[in-house]
Protein backbone atom coordinates (compact mmCIF):
# COMPACT_ATOMS: atom_id res chain seq x y z
CA UNK A 1 0.00 0.00 0.00
CA UNK A 2 1.31 3.43 -0.99
CA UNK A 3 2.40 6.23 1.79
CA UNK A 4 -0.48 8.32 -0.08
CA UNK A 5 -3.58 5.70 0.72
CA UNK A 6 -1.96 4.87 4.04
CA UNK A 7 -2.41 8.08 5.13
CA UNK A 8 -5.16 9.07 4.04
CA UNK A 9 -7.23 5.73 5.41
CA UNK A 10 -4.99 6.23 9.26
CA UNK A 11 -6.44 9.98 8.76
CA UNK A 12 -9.62 9.81 7.81
CA UNK A 13 -10.54 7.26 10.51
CA UNK A 14 -9.13 8.88 13.11
CA UNK A 15 -10.83 12.34 11.96
CA UNK A 16 -14.19 10.17 11.68
CA UNK A 17 -14.24 9.87 15.50
CA UNK A 18 -17.34 11.79 16.57
CA UNK A 19 -16.17 13.15 19.83
CA UNK A 20 -19.30 15.83 20.17
CA UNK A 21 -22.02 13.03 19.49
CA UNK A 22 -20.17 10.83 22.34
CA UNK A 23 -19.68 13.53 24.75
CA UNK A 24 -23.31 14.37 24.46
CA UNK A 25 -24.59 10.93 24.56
CA UNK A 26 -22.27 9.75 27.37
CA UNK A 27 -22.69 13.04 30.17
CA UNK A 28 -26.49 14.03 28.85
CA UNK A 29 -27.78 10.95 26.65
CA UNK A 30 -28.72 12.80 23.81
CA UNK A 31 -28.29 12.58 20.07
CA UNK A 32 -26.62 15.69 19.60
CA UNK A 33 -28.00 15.60 15.94
CA UNK A 34 -31.32 15.57 17.31
CA UNK A 35 -30.90 19.45 18.85
CA UNK A 36 -29.89 23.27 18.12
CA UNK A 37 -28.18 23.22 14.16
CA UNK A 38 -28.19 18.67 14.01
CA UNK A 39 -24.32 19.56 14.02
CA UNK A 40 -21.92 17.31 15.89
CA UNK A 41 -19.41 20.31 15.92
CA UNK A 42 -18.31 22.29 18.53
CA UNK A 43 -20.57 25.28 18.44
CA UNK A 44 -23.53 22.85 18.37
CA UNK A 45 -22.57 20.95 21.38
CA UNK A 46 -22.23 24.08 23.23
CA UNK A 47 -25.69 25.23 22.95
CA UNK A 48 -26.34 22.21 25.14
CA UNK A 49 -23.17 22.73 27.43
CA UNK A 50 -20.80 25.27 27.13
CA UNK A 51 -17.57 23.03 28.86
CA UNK A 52 -18.68 20.20 26.71
CA UNK A 53 -18.74 22.68 23.51
CA UNK A 54 -15.00 23.57 24.46
CA UNK A 55 -13.77 19.94 25.45
CA UNK A 56 -15.57 18.76 21.71
CA UNK A 57 -13.21 22.31 19.94
CA UNK A 58 -10.12 21.02 21.52
CA UNK A 59 -10.97 17.06 21.21
CA UNK A 60 -11.94 17.97 17.06
CA UNK A 61 -8.81 19.90 16.93
CA UNK A 62 -6.49 17.26 18.13
CA UNK A 63 -8.06 14.81 15.50
CA UNK A 64 -6.70 16.74 12.82
CA UNK A 65 -3.27 18.11 14.83
CA UNK A 66 -2.65 13.93 15.42
CA UNK A 67 -3.28 12.90 11.82
CA UNK A 68 -0.58 15.20 10.02
CA UNK A 69 1.84 14.34 13.62
CA UNK A 70 1.43 10.88 12.71
CA UNK A 71 2.02 11.64 8.83
CA UNK A 72 5.01 13.58 9.69
CA UNK A 73 6.40 11.19 12.04
CA UNK A 74 5.86 8.12 9.73
CA UNK A 75 6.67 9.47 6.60
CA UNK A 76 10.10 11.96 7.35
CA UNK A 77 8.66 15.08 7.52
CA UNK A 78 7.09 15.27 3.91
CA UNK A 79 4.81 18.17 3.19
CA UNK A 80 2.83 16.60 0.77
CA UNK A 81 1.51 13.65 2.75
CA UNK A 82 1.04 15.85 5.95
CA UNK A 83 -1.74 18.29 3.51
CA UNK A 84 -3.18 14.95 2.59
CA UNK A 85 -3.29 13.85 6.27
CA UNK A 86 -4.94 17.45 6.99
CA UNK A 87 -7.40 16.75 4.19
CA UNK A 88 -8.59 13.30 4.72
CA UNK A 89 -8.92 14.49 8.65
CA UNK A 90 -11.18 17.14 8.04
CA UNK A 91 -13.32 14.52 5.05
CA UNK A 92 -13.43 11.88 8.43
CA UNK A 93 -15.01 14.86 10.13
CA UNK A 94 -17.53 15.47 7.67
CA UNK A 95 -18.22 12.44 6.69
CA UNK A 96 -17.83 9.80 9.15
CA UNK A 97 -18.84 6.32 8.96
CA UNK A 98 -19.83 5.99 12.04
CA UNK A 99 -22.67 8.15 11.75
CA UNK A 100 -23.49 7.33 8.54
CA UNK A 101 -21.52 10.01 7.33
CA UNK A 102 -23.29 13.12 8.75
CA UNK A 103 -20.68 15.03 10.71
CA UNK A 104 -19.48 18.28 11.39
CA UNK A 105 -18.27 21.28 9.43
CA UNK A 106 -14.22 20.91 10.11
CA UNK A 107 -13.48 23.98 11.18
CA UNK A 108 -11.68 23.00 14.56
CA UNK A 109 -10.34 19.69 12.73
CA UNK A 110 -8.69 21.91 9.70
CA UNK A 111 -7.34 24.45 13.15
CA UNK A 112 -5.86 21.21 13.89
CA UNK A 113 -4.72 20.11 10.76
CA UNK A 114 -3.05 22.93 9.51
CA UNK A 115 -0.89 24.28 12.48
CA UNK A 116 1.77 21.68 11.81
CA UNK A 117 2.02 23.04 8.15
CA UNK A 118 1.11 26.44 8.27
CA UNK A 119 1.78 27.94 12.11
CA UNK A 120 1.87 31.54 11.08
CA UNK A 121 -0.96 31.64 9.03
CA UNK A 122 -3.37 30.14 11.85
CA UNK A 123 -2.33 32.43 14.07
CA UNK A 124 -2.92 34.86 12.16
CA UNK A 125 -6.13 33.44 11.45
CA UNK A 126 -7.23 33.10 14.63
CA UNK A 127 -7.45 36.71 15.18
CA UNK A 128 -9.42 37.17 12.16
CA UNK A 129 -11.67 34.83 13.37
CA UNK A 130 -11.98 36.20 16.83
CA UNK A 131 -12.19 39.83 15.41
CA UNK A 132 -14.90 38.91 13.14
CA UNK A 133 -16.81 37.25 15.61
CA UNK A 134 -16.86 40.01 18.13
CA UNK A 135 -17.92 42.27 15.37
CA UNK A 136 -20.54 40.36 14.16
CA UNK A 137 -21.45 37.23 16.52
CA UNK A 138 -22.05 34.88 14.11
CA UNK A 139 -19.61 31.48 14.75
CA UNK A 140 -20.07 30.75 11.00
CA UNK A 141 -19.60 33.84 9.39
CA UNK A 142 -16.13 34.44 10.96
CA UNK A 143 -15.31 30.45 10.28
CA UNK A 144 -15.96 31.25 6.25
CA UNK A 145 -14.07 34.39 6.70
CA UNK A 146 -10.74 32.55 7.76
CA UNK A 147 -11.31 29.39 6.00
CA UNK A 148 -11.81 31.56 2.41
CA UNK A 149 -8.63 33.94 3.74
CA UNK A 150 -6.51 30.54 4.04
CA UNK A 151 -5.10 29.39 1.59
CA UNK A 152 -4.19 33.23 0.15
CA UNK A 153 -2.65 33.49 3.71
CA UNK A 154 -0.77 30.37 3.32
CA UNK A 155 0.17 30.83 -0.38
CA UNK A 156 1.84 34.11 0.45
CA UNK A 157 3.27 33.37 4.08
CA UNK A 158 4.06 30.08 4.25
CA UNK A 159 4.59 28.69 0.55
CA UNK A 160 6.61 32.02 -0.74
CA UNK A 161 4.54 32.37 -3.85
CA UNK A 162 5.20 28.87 -4.79
CA UNK A 163 2.09 26.11 -5.37
CA UNK A 164 2.83 23.31 -3.27
CA UNK A 165 1.12 20.17 -3.20
CA UNK A 166 -0.26 20.76 0.47
CA UNK A 167 -1.49 23.82 -0.54
CA UNK A 168 -3.10 22.09 -3.15
CA UNK A 169 -4.63 19.89 -0.80
CA UNK A 170 -5.83 22.13 2.07
CA UNK A 171 -7.33 25.02 -0.51
CA UNK A 172 -9.25 21.52 -0.81
CA UNK A 173 -9.95 21.18 2.46
CA UNK A 174 -10.92 24.91 2.68
CA UNK A 175 -13.29 24.91 -0.24
CA UNK A 176 -15.00 21.78 1.31
CA UNK A 177 -15.54 23.78 4.40
CA UNK A 178 -17.38 26.40 2.73
CA UNK A 179 -19.17 24.33 0.93
CA UNK A 180 -20.24 22.29 4.12
CA UNK A 181 -21.83 26.19 5.37
CA UNK A 182 -23.90 26.46 2.63
CA UNK A 183 -27.17 26.33 4.95
CA UNK A 184 -25.13 28.91 6.79
CA UNK A 185 -24.60 31.17 3.86
CA UNK A 186 -28.37 31.10 2.59
CA UNK A 187 -29.43 31.97 6.42
CA UNK A 188 -26.78 34.74 6.40
CA UNK A 189 -27.78 35.81 3.13
CA UNK A 190 -31.28 35.84 4.58
CA UNK A 191 -30.59 37.62 7.57
CA UNK A 192 -32.41 34.58 9.45
CA UNK A 193 -28.93 33.38 10.94
CA UNK A 194 -28.84 33.23 14.93
CA UNK A 195 -26.18 34.69 16.59
CA UNK A 196 -24.32 33.03 19.23
CA UNK A 197 -25.13 32.82 22.83
CA UNK A 198 -23.26 30.54 25.38
CA UNK A 199 -25.93 28.42 26.29
CA UNK A 200 -28.67 29.55 24.36
CA UNK A 201 -30.94 27.76 22.61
Amino acid sequence: MSAFLITAALSYFLGSVPFGYILVRAVHGQDIRQTGSGNIGATNVSRTSPILGIVTLILDALKGLASVFIARTMFAGKPDLMGAAALFAIIGHMFPVWLKFRGGKGVATALGSFILLAPTTIAILLVIFLCAFLIFRYVSLASIIAVALFPLLAWILEARGAAPLWLIFMTAASLLIIIKHHENIRRLLAHTERRYQWGGR
